[in-house]
């Protein structure tokens, strides 16, 4: 019962104990959730020099079972391939989420089909919702008139922005065709020009300043 009553304090309030750390998820299905590895260190940098945030500079990573994702305001995924949450792990991912927590997902290419499903299991009852260019994301720092920016062509399909809601409260985003965090990456792996990688960069400082105010 004492166990019980601790951890749901640790749930309410843990994501109010730490206001501005960031967290990799580490998933199983097989994917390559440390993809880009360079990409979050870059981004927090951006972060902490253009929008006065105060991120630690080496994210840690987390597996959506833990009850160290509570830590974590916000929680970025990124991969190519499968992705698998068990039932303890989708049901500790929406208490994650309804507590507070917000998971962006962004598709390095290849996991849509597979992140569907199992977001289906997390919450079997909502649907991803494509985020008009009007919502306060694309300009919460940076304006992005036009939504989404495309960062790397894959199936040369435009840039959308999914969210999943509770009541007004955006609790996830997946971004598909757009693969901001291959922009976020060291120049020299993708050999992105200055222009595109600033682009990335500032949409996911939009992504890091609504998340923190939201």
């Amino acid at each position: 019962m004492i166990k019980s009553l601790i951890l749901l304090l640790f749930v309410l309030f843990g994501l109010k104990m730490t206001s501005q750390e960031i967290a990799l998820l580490k998933y199983q299905g097989g994917g390559d959730w440390y993809a880009n590895p360079t990409a979050l260190p870059n981004l927090i940098k951006f972060c902490n020099t253009n929008i006065r945030t105060a991120i630690k500079e080496k994210p840690e990573t987390v597996s959506p079972g833990s009850t160290d994702i509570f830590q974590y305001p916000f929680v970025h995924m990124t991969g190519h391939g499968n992705v698998f949450f068990s039932a303890e792990e989708s049901q500790n991912l929406r208490n994650y989420l309804l507590s507070g927590g917000f998971l962006h997902i962004d598709d390095n290419y290849g996991m849509n089909k597979y992140i569907r499903a199992e977001l289906k299991k997390v919450f079997p009852n909502k649907e991803l919702q494509e985020l008009p260019a009007t919502h306060p994301i694309f300009r919460s720092v940076f304006q992005f008139p036009n939504g989404l920016p495309k960062i790397h062509e894959h199936d040369g399909l435009p840039p959308q922005a999914f969210g999943l809601f509770e009541e007004d409260r955006l609790i996830l985003l997946f971004t598909f065709e757009s693969d901001l965090s291959d922009g976020w990456e060291d120049a020299a792996v993708h050999n992105d020009s200055p222009e595109v990688r600033l682009k990335a960069l500032k949409m996911g400082a939009n992504i890091i300043k609504y998340t923190f105010e939201n």
